[in-house]
């Protein structure tokens, strides 16, 4: 029997950064996203018991083999794999150790801001839950998967990312403190989407080295009661409301508008959240026809989301393409994470 999942990546609309603690703890963090056609794969092969664990990550080349043992060393190599385990032996197996094999692969790399870290946990996940017929939901799936990646492998981040793989579709999320999430699926009427792909670009201008400082950075700023930074978090949280009712609208001028502020609030969170190569290639791509864009993360680097007149985006295209840059086309997904067993 071999197990499969996967899970998809996201786009972070407005808000993102508010699901980050402390802010959301004291004032509640509200961020609106999307899923796409872009996934992290889980593959895991249940082995005899004197074959052990080994994990690979096909896409980095890298892999790790031991014994079977109820905790695995968090040292480093394939910690997040290693977390997964650990959490699932510890409280769904009894401590007892599960020999397998589990590769995995995304189709983008950590760092570009469609948070394929969280989704790539999410996808190891639902592979045990399809292997062990574990009685987790969404809510359940999407709360394990942030304590394993915050809380027991310790990677700086928020909550939006683990939510938006479990569930999939445009949702518009809710961040309580005492760790309370309300997830609400947005109903987005058919032409709405379409014309939101007809405006969408991706640009990837590398991998963001600074995603972990950037988010220990607006952290700092928040625990500092830094005016500036927190005031920029409000303002995000209120471009996510006003983004929201765009969308559902097909208002695409108010969806632009929002946008537009949303960057520039977001660019105030943290200083490195921007940089010269990012605010380049964005008035590069504002010559060309761009009406709105920014960072689907962190920041620092990653994806960059364009909103463009379609009638210029071939414009665009050819503009960004004379960068060091990639142009991706996406696609809206409905649909969550998923898991299936072969015989």
């Amino acid at each position: 029997m071999i197990i499969r999942a996967r899970a998809p990546l996201r786009l972070g609309l407005g808000g993102g950064g508010t699901d980050v603690s402390p802010y959301c703890d004291q004032f509640g963090g509200l961020v609106l996203n999307a899923t796409i056609d872009k996934y992290a794969y889980a593959v895991l092969e249940p082995r005899q018991a004197d074959e052990g664990v080994e994990f690979s990550a096909a896409d980095k080349q890298q892999s790790w083999a031991g014994e079977a043992a109820p905790a695995l060393p968090l040292d480093g190599q394939l910690d997040l794999h290693k977390g997964v385990y650990n959490r699932i032996v510890r409280e769904f197996n009894g401590g007892q150790p599960l020999p397998l094999r589990l590769t995995t692969h995304t189709d983008a790399p950590p760092g570009s801001g469609l948070g394929s870290s969280s989704t790539l946990v999410v996808a190891m996940i639902k592979a045990f839950v399809e292997w062990l017929n574990l009685p987790l939901g969404e809510y359940d799936i999407a709360r394990l998967a942030f304590e394993v990646e915050r809380q027991e492998v310790g990677l700086s981040g928020g909550r939006q990312d683990q939510y938006a793989a479990t569930f999939g579709g445009f949702n518009f999320m809710e961040f309580h403190p005492q760790e309370r999430v309300v997830v609400n699926p947005l109903r987005v009427k058919n032409w709405i989407v379409s014309e939101l792909e007809a405006s969408l670009l991706l640009y990837f201008g590398g991998v963001s080295r600074d995603s972990a400082r950037i988010i220990d950075e607006q952290t700092s700023n928040v625990k500092a009661k830094a005016a500036g930074a927190i005031d920029a978090m409000h303002a995000l949280k209120q471009e996510a409301v006003a983004m929201k009712e765009c969308l559902l609208k097909g208002d695409f001028d108010g969806l632009v508008e929002s946008m537009n502020a949303g960057w520039q609030a977001k660019k105030r969170m943290a200083s490195s959240i921007s940089n010269p190569q990012i605010e380049a290639c964005y008035e590069l791509a504002k010559q060309a026809g761009m009406r709105a864009g920014k960072i689907s993360g962190a920041g620092g680097g990653g994806f960059m989301m364009l909103l463009v007149d379609p009638v210029r985006r071939m414009d665009v295209i050819r503009a960004l393409s004379a960068t060091q840059g990639q142009i991706y086309n996406c696609h809206f997904t409905e649909i969550g994470t998923q898991g299936w067993k072969i015989f």
